[in-house]
Order: structure tokens, then sequence, then C-alpha cells
């Protein structure tokens, strides 16, 4: 199983710069379509869910602070599997076009981000999961 690590290292090799909004963004669609399409878990770490949209906070450690990357230093595209990679491209060529913004008022119109912020106010700080449950339940109702 890849990483998140390694997830983020293939998009922004793709899309180099990319901004660290829209690679969260990225990765979260990567990983919940890969639950629908491979039923199985592209990468093992915790989704959150925060106020601009969901957040890999593994990933956030890495890049607080920074508006794009233009590398990313941990993970391998080698640990990428045909399929994985598969996934990814797709994600990139459906979600790539759009801007950050855009992909963050998307997530927060889903049902897996509305159901992880329950209870929060608009804008609050959160770290509740979106779990891979929610996100194979909600993505695979629209196939």
């Amino acid at each position: 199983m890849a990483s998140a690590h390694d997830v983020a290292r293939y998009l922004i090799r793709e899309l180099s710069p990319l901004s660290t909004i829209k690679l969260q963004k990225l990765v979260y669609y990567s990983q919940a379509w890969h639950l629908v399409w491979d039923d199985e878990p592209l990468f093992p770490e915790r989704i959150e869910a925060w106020a601009n949209g969901p957040v890999v906070p593994d990933l956030f450690r890495e890049h607080r602070g920074e508006f794009q990357r233009t590398s990313w230093k941990k993970g391998s595209i080698q640990n990428l599997t045909p399929s994985e990679r598969g996934t990814i491209d797709e994600i990139i060529a459906f979600y790539g076009p759009q801007d950050a913004f855009y992909l963050s008022e998307l997530t927060h119109r889903e049902q897996p981000w509305k159901e992880a912020r329950k209870g929060l106010p608009a804008g609050a700080r959160g770290s509740n999961e979106i779990t891979q449950a929610s996100m194979a339940e909600y993505y695979g109702s629209l196939v």
C-alpha cells in the first residue's frame, strides 16, 4: 500500500507548481475514488474534516505555512502500483483543471466532509476523521 506522501509526490510531479490546498483536495479525492474503484484504501493516513475541507495531517505537517509546492521530499513514486497510478491519473484528469477554491467548495457540499463536521460551527477548527467507510459509501453511490 502506498502512503499519502507517495501520492503527494506523484501529484506534484505531474502538476507542479501545486498549491497546498489543491494538493490536499487531490490527495483526498485520490483516496475516495480508489476506495470505490479498487475496493481498498490507497494509503493508510488519516483524513480530517478541517474548516477548508479535507486535510491529511501528515502532509500538512510537511507543508505548513507554504502556499504552494514544486517538490515533495518524502515518499516515492516507485511505491505506487500501476492501479494506484491509474487512480491518481484519473483524479488529475477530472479534478486537476479545477482551482483550489472550487475543490474546497466542492468537498463542502459532499456528505463525507459534512458528516465529519456535524456539530461544529462554520469555520471552526476541528479534527474529526473523514472515514474510509463514509467516502466509499458516498462516492460509490455516484457511480
